[in-house]
């Protein structure tokens, strides 16, 4: 496979990083990686496993010199500077929401709709929420069909970024030292507490974040007809988010059927043995590439056509970094191989 010229719009934030990371790890075939970041790094040396990488500045990229991009930038800067990008002929993988809700730009988890790439210069990446929930769902969606989903979520502060983990380490230091708890990132202090308040509330009452689980989930199965109804929750875990997941299926589903599925089913690991406390956890999926699925049982309010289960994921993993080169490694194989 050709070897690419890559580069990281927005290096320096928590997905940036383990964007990197991710790239060593996969052994992405890289002829040269480039780091760009705020003008306030420019000029910062950058320590990666391909090296010591002096960071620029991301308003002056010369996309003529990438073959490939990634944006974990905001949705802004992306609006911005896709076209510029594109025109130059360089192709990006875009972690915001900028491009989602776009119809022609296509929405994609490679493990579902890789197909739907193609030629496409602009990859929209999913939002984490979605991303976690839909490896799982799939499966019952395509075997079992989908009347109904509910899910409800308890987000880890690294859904808001560095500044959001650092807050909430700040400010449990803070309460266990008997100071005054602040906030600043989240709508209220997060120490010991829990907020159902996720992005910005919408006209019908969900977040923006709820309705995003809604809108990307049925454009990634590309089902429009199928009813999500999502509650988000800020919860005061570092990384990794976990969700509870009602379906009521088109068809009779079997617990033992879908545990069996989800065995085999690439990106899932089940942990599922509640004789011996084995559950998903944030403490078990962070820093790990596939999503925990778990207490998979009938739901007692849809009966034989219902089903139940917990999942967790790390929210820069599978719900940014490791679903953006994965991504990548799409293109890659169809365009430069």
């Amino acid at each position: 496979m050709k070897k690419l010229r890559v580069g990281i719009l927005g290096a320096t934030g928590s997905v940036g990083h383990e964007l990197i990371q991710v790239l060593a790890q996969r052994d992405f075939p890289i002829e040269k990686l480039r780091l760009y970041a705020s003008i306030r790094s420019e000029g910062k040396k950058q320590e990666t496993p391909f090296g010591e990488i002096t960071i620029e500045n991301a308003d002056n990229c010369d996309f003529k010199e990438l073959d490939l991009a990634f944006f974990a930038i905001s949705g802004g800067w992306s609006k911005e500077n896709a076209e510029k990008a594109t025109k130059a002929g360089c192709v990006v993988v875009d972690n915001s929401s900028a491009f989602r809700y776009e119809k022609e730009i296509p929405l994609v988890i490679p493990e579902i709709n890789a197909d739907v790439i193609k030629d496409s210069m602009i990859i929209a990446n999913p939002n984490c929420t979605t991303a976690i929930a839909a490896i799982p769902l799939y499966q019952i969606y395509k075997n079992f069909g989908l009347k109904k989903v509910i899910v409800s979520t308890y987000q880890a502060t690294s859904g808001a970024g560095n500044g959001g983990m650092a807050e909430l380490e700040e400010q449990t230091k803070n309460y266990l030292d008997g100071k005054r708890v602040e906030n600043d990132i989240f709508a209220y202090p997060i120490p010991f507490n829990l907020i159902p308040h996720i992005d910005d509330f919408q006209e019908n009452a969900y977040t923006k974040e709820e309705m995003k689980v809604t809108w990307e989930t049925r454009k990634i199965f590309g089902d429009e007809s199928i009813p999500i109804s999502c509650t988000a929750v800020r919860i005061p875990t570092m990384r990794a988010h976990s969700e509870s997941i009602v379906v009521e299926t088109e068809n009779p589903v079997s617990v033992d059927e879908v545990k069996k599925i989800f065995e085999e089913t690439k990106g899932i690991v089940v942990k599922d043995d509640i004789e011996n406390n084995v559950y998903p956890m944030p403490l078990t999926a962070t820093e790990k590439y596939d999503v925990e699925v778990g207490r998979i049982r009938q739901n007692i309010v849809f009966g034989k056509n219902g089903l139940e289960f917990f999942v967790c994921g790390d929210q820069i993993l599978k719900g940014a970094a490791l679903n953006a080169v994965q991504i990548a490694e799409v293109v890659a194989k169809n365009r430069f191989s």
